[in-house]
């Protein structure tokens, strides 16, 4: 029997302050409240004097592989133009194997000088000898050039696939530019020439992630090589890992059929560790940035589109209904307000035939109608939302959708006062998996219509309880629950948001032990 106490300034939740020490034996949690009472000279004693012990933070939306990935791949967001995009992967190619594929990620149209994407003869005149994929940072656009096109066996003449597009010129050639699934041949086609994202590179940016106070999160993984990282499959490569990640890992599968879901499922669960099988996901739309997301009317810059619809009904009722049945989740991205609207509609099917709404979430939930806003409420589904969103977008969000919709947009404050269960998470490394930084922008929302920002104990229980439920983990401090904890620098209630976006993660504890962190571990190359 091993007992520890933790001690620090305070111990709290979103609920108040419940002390200043903790009692864990054998990894769980015996009692929180006055160290004098809890402590005694049989039982080492952990003093975080001037610090905070909160549940363990938690990220309910997170792509650990594509995480690992953005740890070694070139990172675009910060190229100004095309010159700096050409410069990166001109400079990456030359530090690769000759004949390797460039998998760039993070490229951002909105920052770039020339305000929009660049094509592949623009890659062709940097890497005519290679192929290459630059990645827009949210995952749902990309742009190969030619090489990468002809191993795709993606022709000039091909047509767009099911739910994807390919952007032409005026004369009906392929810029390179591929939406939605119009991606994925590419990422199958380089899968064996991408560099490798290997073991050690997923369990150093697991440890990243403890690094930020995470310990746990709701891990979306593609049964293949994902766009993320371009090698390999995300499923493999987490199960290899499955008992040396030092945070749970709540696995949330894009599977095409229940027979694929169902052998998933079990090799989830025969894989031990901190790896465990949590639901399927599935998608209803694509994203803002891209223009992809499903609106029911046009975008302000772009009043002729209106988003891809990605939702097929009869599927996605069978496919979720089969992970319901082996005691799985359902989540649905879903950011426009139409794939919302379809979204909800889906969850409306199932809960009628007997599913459990606490089992059901829909992701990001970003525009929404008044009505679903109170369907959200009135049928109890999880909003998993990303606060980190308005942070990156706040230059353009607007330009996107309009004033009217802008008010609907990210509605925190209306979901939680409609009574829907809110859980909160980064989409890395859509953004950077910071949960402090999300906590903070879930308040404030950086300017941004903020009447829809939470109060200072629903932001952290947004990261904790929230979280924590919509992947199915606990994150209650009573007897019994298991020792998973977060210490910070300061109290994230009782600080101003920005003084919660700049704490310090003093130490993060999983099953009672503390989760050793390499000095200057990198957590973010965004």
């Amino acid at each position: 029997m091993t007992r520890r106490l933790l001690t620090a300034d305070s111990v709290r939740d979103s609920d108040g302050v419940l002390g200043d020490g903790v009692l864990i034996e054998d990894g769980r949690i015996v009692a929180v409240g006055d160290a004098d009472r809890l402590r005694s000279p049989d039982i080492a004693e952990e003093r975080y004097p001037g610090d905070t012990i909160v549940p363990g933070l938690r990220d309910a939306h997170l792509h650990p592989v594509g995480y690992a990935a953005s740890m070694s791949r070139p990172i675009l967001k910060a190229a100004r133009d095309f010159g700096d995009v050409a410069d990166i992967i001109a400079t990456a190619a030359r530090a690769q194997s000759p004949g390797s594929a460039v998998v760039a990620l993070r490229l951002d149209d909105e920052t770039l000088a020339e305000g929009r994407l660049p094509d592949r003869r623009m890659l062709d005149a940097v890497l005519p000898d290679r192929p290459a994929l630059l990645v827009r940072y949210c995952g749902h656009v990309a742009v190969a050039n030619t090489q990468a096109l002809v191993l795709a066996g993606i022709a000039e003449d091909a047509p767009d696939p099911p739910r994807g597009s390919m952007d032409r010129t005026e004369e009906g050639g392929l810029t390179g530019v591929l939406r939605e699934t119009a991606i994925d041949p590419v990422s199958s086609a380089l899968r064996s020439l991408a560099p490798e994202v290997t073991v050690d590179d997923l369990v150093g940016a697991t440890t990243a992630l403890a690094a930020v106070g995470l310990t746990g999160v709701g891990a979306m993984l593609d049964l293949e090589a994902g766009c993320w990282a371009g090698a390999g499959s995300e499923l493999d490569l987490i199960l290899e890992a499955a008992h040396r990640t030092p945070i749970y890992m709540e696995a949330f599968v894009i599977a095409d059929t229940p027979a694929a879901l169902h052998q998933a499922a079990d090799r989830l669960a025969e894989a031990g560790g901190r790896v465990r099988f949590a639901g399927v996901k599935m998608f209803s739309d694509g994203s803002l940035g891209g223009h992809t997301a499903a609106m029911y009317d046009g975008y302000a810059d772009q009043p002729d589109q209106r988003g891809t619809d990605r939702l097929d009904p009869d599927w996605a009722e069978e496919v979720a209904r089969a992970a319901l049945a082996i005691g799985g989740r359902v989540a649905v991205h879903a950011i426009g307000d139409r794939a919302n609207g379809r979204a909800i509609d889906l969850m409306e099917r199932l809960i009628s035939n007997g599913a459990d709404p606490a089992l059901l979430r829909i992701e990001h939930a970003s525009v929404l109608t008044p009505g679903d806003i109170d369907r959200f409420g009135r049928l109890g589904v999880t909003a998993s939302v990303q606060p980190a969103f308005i942070a990156s977008e706040t230059s353009w969000l607007e330009k996107r959708v309009g004033a009217e919709r802008l008010r609907r947009t990210y509605p925190f404050r209306s979901l939680a006062s409609a009574g829907a269960p809110l859980a909160g998470g980064s989409d890395s490394p859509v953004e950077p998996p910071h949960p402090l930084q999300g906590l903070a922008a879930a308040r404030d929302r950086c300017g941004l219509v903020p009447e829809e920002g939470l109060d200072a104990a629903a932001a952290l229980a947004l990261f904790t309880a929230g979280a924590a439920r919509a992947i199915g983990e606990d994150a209650s401090l009573a007897p019994g629950s298991a020792a998973s904890l977060t210490v910070l620098s300061g109290d994230p209630v009782t600080s101003h948001p920005d003084r919660v976006r700049h704490m310090k993660i003093v130490a993060t504890w999983v099953d009672g032990e503390p989760v050793q962190i390499p000095d200057g571990i990198t957590t973010w190359r965004g």
